[in-house]
């Protein structure tokens, strides 16, 4: 019994495998661009793979944009910083040399002349620019954020106390959270003679026991801290860790720009018997204003929790020039961010003014405290850009990685791949000259 196969049978059968084998080298042509991944019926685990591995390739390189860019910020930042701690350094050396009372006007002038050369030099530094953003103005970095005034103003005058007087002192109502006092304000009694208010409790000292006096107290009674009874007088209801009671922030502006209820404040006590009436002690001078804020800008540099403190790249007002007693936490007034800048400014006055006598103590003490606060701000600065570049160096480690397992999951072998083509070619070849030949006879043979 003989089996009849249809011509069309025939031909649909040669044609279906000629085209298949068409297909499977047209497949293996496309791998000729080097990948082997065209579409996920490809290869569905490998196709899986490569997705995988490119998302993590995007997101390595978006890190790496926002570490490059956090970088060029902050050596941007660190490189005018320690220009403003030069800048300081010398300021010191200056303020040493107008202490020296055989300084007569002209040689104050001309110190002075300096000085406010140098304050010039670093409000400009603070206002020092990347592309057309502010770096020291936090997040309104484009905002100028350091304005001088060209006016002088009624500043108050801050009593800075030296390392050995703020820890005796620190004990006698020290309430702005760090646990420490740093400056007294200065008062002038109708008497002549200076006072000094802590502004933290309303306690008023005199000029000899704060500068001198309060050693006695150490060496005699063997007591490291002030306590009461060592004040000449209070004024009542000076109290800012109470509500309701009064604070700097009732009579001076952030800056120490004495307002009018300032201008109008008296009080007396009682000083040997006789009452002295008592006013803010101010001086003329210049003073900054800071237009920036003092939020931090994040560039986030990994995957994972985000981490607002540790991504900040940049530094604010508040953090180069610190805060003083016009507009600490316990002033009422928020950060001026520019209150070294003011005290400097201070310094400038009293030379100019030849006040040798301020300037041995408090002077050189107020130049040391905004050098101070600058390079600490600078410190920390510095090591939050070796963290970015530790950053930096691991993302192009995971890069390479990352690159490494893209091209295994989905490059082609080449050599691999030219061997399949010649199979699959030969083969082709074969089918259509077999085809060629087998395909007539069979027709002629069927009809």
């Amino acid at each position: 019994m003989s089996i009849r196969v249809s011509s069309n049978q025939m031909v649909y059968g040669y044609q279906k495998q000629l085209n298949d084998a068409n297909t499977r080298q047209t497949k293996l042509l496309e791998q000729g661009d080097g990948s082997k991944l065209h579409r996920p019926s490809d290869n569905s685990v490998d196709y899986s793979k490569y997705l995988r591995y490119t998302v993590s390739e995007n997101e390595n390189v978006q890190y790496q944009d926002n570490v490059s860019t956090a970088l060029s910020w902050m050596k941007t930042s660190d490189a005018a910083l320690v220009n403003m701690t030069s800048i300081q350094t010398t300021f010191k050396e200056k303020t040493v040399a107008a202490a020296n009372s055989t300084n007569n006007a002209s040689d104050m002038a001309a110190i002075a002349k300096e000085m406010m050369a140098e304050i010039q030099e670093l409000v400009s530094l603070g206002n020092t620019m990347q592309g057309d953003s502010y770096v020291f103005g936090g997040q309104k970095d484009l905002t100028k954020p350091f304005i001088m005034s060209t006016k002088e103003v009624e500043r108050g005058l801050a009593k800075t106390l030296e390392e050995n007087q703020a820890a005796f002192f620190s004990g006698d109502g020290a309430v702005d959270g760090s646990g420490s006092m740093k400056q007294m304000l200065t008062l002038t009694g109708d008497d002549g003679n200076t006072y000094y208010l802590n502004t933290k409790n309303g306690k008023i000292y005199t000029q000899e026991f704060v500068e001198e006096g309060y050693k006695d107290k150490i060496a005699s009674e063997s007591r490291t801290q002030v306590k009461d009874g060592d004040e000449i007088g209070t004024i009542s209801g000076f109290d800012p860790a109470q509500s309701g009671t009064a604070k700097v922030a009732d009579y001076f502006t952030n800056t120490g720009q004495l307002t009018t209820a300032g201008e109008g404040f008296s009080t007396g006590i009682t000083v040997d018997g006789k009452t002295v009436t008592l006013k803010f002690a101010t001086i003329k001078q210049q003073i900054v204003t800071y237009h920036g804020d003092d939020k931090g800008i994040s560039m986030v540099k990994k995957n994972g929790t985000t981490e607002p403190v540790a991504d900040t790249v940049n530094v604010t007002g508040p953090e180069i020039f610190g805060t003083d007693i016009f507009d600490d936490s316990a002033s009422g007034n928020k950060a001026s961010g520019s209150a070294m800048l003011n005290q400097m400014l201070t310094v400038r006055a009293q030379v100019e003014s030849s006040n040798h006598k301020w300037l041995s103590k408090d002077g050189q003490t107020v130049a040391d405290a905004a050098h101070s606060t600058t390079v600490n701000t600078e410190t920390k600065l510095g090591a939050r850009q070796q963290l970015y570049q530790s950053v930096q160096t691991m993302l192009d480690n995971q890069n390479e990685i990352i690159t490494a397992d893209i091209t295994k999951v989905s490059s082609t072998d080449v050599a691999k791949l030219a061997v399949q083509l010649m199979q699959e070619q030969t083969i082709y070849n074969m089918s259509l000259s077999l085809g060629g030949r087998i395909l007539p006879q069979s027709l002629a043979d069927y009809l």
